[in-house]
């Protein structure tokens, strides 16, 4: 009783896979939109056709000095696991001479024990770069 009833389950997950494997084959941009379009839409009372999609505009970058006080802190504040502390010339001076192309790739990229983007994963390159220079114009 009990491997028949393992055969059915198994026979009916083979044929639903399968159905469910067919759906996906399609690829060409139709059938993608048709598997990605919204489940509903929004109408506004008194209109015959649905609203405008809502589209958030990008936000705004953020300024160096708020990049460094929401994520850099954490680290060049302190100077854990050897991150060069803010205002601290000396340690900064050989970092500043690799110029700041290097900075910044190795701050995208990750360095040492710094992760990449640092404590910033949503940082965009160009707020990275705006963290780095702020370190850099606090530090020589």
């Amino acid at each position: 009783m009990k491997a028949r009833l393992l055969y059915i389950l198994a026979g009916s997950l083979a044929i639903s896979t399968a159905a469910f494997a067919d759906n996906y084959r399609d690829m060409s941009e139709e059938a993608i939109n048709a598997r990605i379009k919204p489940v509903g839409e929004v109408y506004i009372a008194g209109e015959s056709e649905p609203a405008a999609p809502v589209v958030a505009a990008p936000a705004a970058a953020r300024s160096g000095d708020a990049v460094y006080n929401a994520s850099c802190f954490a680290c060049h504040g302190t100077g854990v696991a050897g991150a060069p502390k803010l205002g601290d010339v000396a340690a900064w001076a050989p970092r500043i001479e690799k110029g700041l192309e290097t900075l910044t790739t190795n701050a995208i990229n990750g360095i040492n024990a710094m992760p990449p983007r640092g404590t910033c994963a949503d940082c965009s390159d160009d707020e990275i770069l705006a963290a780095i220079e702020h370190m850099v114009s606090q530090s020589q």
